[in-house]
């Protein structure tokens, strides 16, 4: 049973953010995954994925995006979760966020009891399987991984041609300095350099808090 909010709220920092507590308690089940979306982020990607046969997470964490996916994906899909959980680029996270790879699996792992897509884990960087990939047309990708600008563009570039010809791509923080928007400034700079500069095989076709979708024209 997870503890209660309030009692959570009531946790020194320095206890709360401790990466080997957090992982003993995430992997217990005392906590949730630390929330990375909005209400709004993950309701457009249950929408995104539902009817989807094969789905790619780039960049886990915790976990608290795979849950969103998992729920709305049927019992005949394929989730697949890729994170290599070390920050190499150090632009994902704040500084002493980290993850493990098992205490995330638990979380999952109790996500499956109630049913839910077949899940693969790859333990690896995003951009090293994205150019080795022999899984099949995938009906959409997370991009939610190294937050660089080299790596974040690289990882499009990789998975792209990997989407099948109705799929979508999802830039998770993508919208930094929008009115309406947050986000960082690797995921940004992509975004507006890929789609917003000018007309491309790939368009916007939704957006909302720090995440935008795109397609293929």
């Amino acid at each position: 049973m997870a503890l209660p909010k309030a009692v959570r709220r009531l946790t020194p920092d320095r206890v709360r953010h401790d990466p080997r507590l957090r992982a003993l308690a995430l992997g217990s089940g005392l906590i949730p995954p630390r929330p990375m979306h909005s209400a709004g982020e993950a309701e457009v990607l249950a929408r995104l994925v539902h009817g989807a046969r094969r789905v790619v997470e780039l960049g886990v964490y915790e976990g608290s995006s795979a849950l969103v996916l998992c729920q709305a994906l049927g019992l005949a899909a394929e989730l697949h979760l890729v994170d290599p959980f070390i920050d190499s680029s150090g632009w994902a996270l704040p500084a002493g966020w980290t993850a493990t790879p098992a205490a995330t699996r638990m979380v999952m792992r109790r996500a499956g009891r109630q049913g839910g897509p077949s899940i693969h884990w790859h333990i690896v960087r995003s951009q090293e399987l994205g150019r080795s990939w022999a899984g099949g047309p995938v009906d959409c990708v997370f991009i939610d991984g190294d937050h660089s600008p080299e790596g974040c563009r690289e990882d499009f570039e990789v998975w792209a041609p990997h989407v099948a010809g109705d799929g979508a791509i999802a830039f998770h923080d993508a919208r930094d300095g929008l009115a309406d928007g947050s986000g960082g400034i690797g995921p940004t700079a992509v975004v507006n350099e890929l789609f917003r500069a000018g007309p491309a095989p790939w368009e916007i076709v939704e957006e909302v808090d720090s995440l935008v979708v795109v397609r293929r024209r």
